[in-house]
């Protein structure tokens, strides 16, 4: 891992459960040149992430999930987030594949047409994590209910809210899954040229 610009002096995996935390002993170039102090940080190890924004053109609708998070509960703050949908890459799976069959667990919902949105990091002060975001082309005629994968502790909630709405949650920031406002962001840029095309 080592090279010109960082040196790490130290790597130790001091927690393995549902994440991994690795401790790192590094110094890295500085911009003004020369290295650093040697830092002494945690990193959060918990494998990367495919999220979809499922939308349906035809009605000016967007597919929103709901579900309980324990980290919002931590911090004290109403634990039950609006959210796309998400979940982690395993290995041997590509994102596209993921964002099918999460879509599938968590809504319902089929996912017609994926357009790449961006990969983008979440936290990386402290997590390796990586999302790639992905616009689901859907028909979300029927979509509702409850899904998730019960033996995963998954008690997920769906909702199809017109696009306009959605919006609105986002600016009176009822939505505070920073994945899902960068997804109605980009959608709010891209809609009517990605209207136009698939509808």
């Amino acid at each position: 891992m080592d090279n010109e610009d960082v040196e790490v002096i130290e790597k130790e995996t001091v927690f393995k459960g549902y994440v991994a935390v690795d401790h790192y002993r590094l110094r890295h170039r500085l911009h003004g040149g020369g290295m650093s102090d040697v830092l002494d940080r945690e990193v959060v190890e918990r494998g990367h992430v495919s999220a979809v924004l499922p939308v349906d053109f035809a009605r000016d609708k967007v597919v929103l999930i709901e579900q309980f998070r324990p980290g919002a509960f931590a911090a004290q703050e109403n634990p039950w987030l609006v959210e796309c949908i998400a979940g982690i890459i395993e290995p041997m799976e590509t994102a596209e594949q993921v964002a099918r069959r999460e879509a599938l667990e968590e809504a319902g919902c089929r996912v017609d047409v994926l357009i790449p949105v961006q990969r983008f990091f979440t936290t990386p002060g402290a997590l390796t994590e990586t999302v790639q975001l992905f616009c689901g082309i859907t028909d979300s005629d029927g979509i509702g209910g409850v899904h998730g994968a019960v033996h995963e502790g998954e008690d997920i909630k769906v909702h199809v809210v017109p696009i306009d709405k959605a919006l609105e949650m986002a600016d009176r920031g009822e939505i505070k899954n920073a994945i899902t406002l960068i997804a109605l962001q980009w959608l709010t840029i891209h809609y009517h040229g990605l209207k136009n095309q698939h509808h």
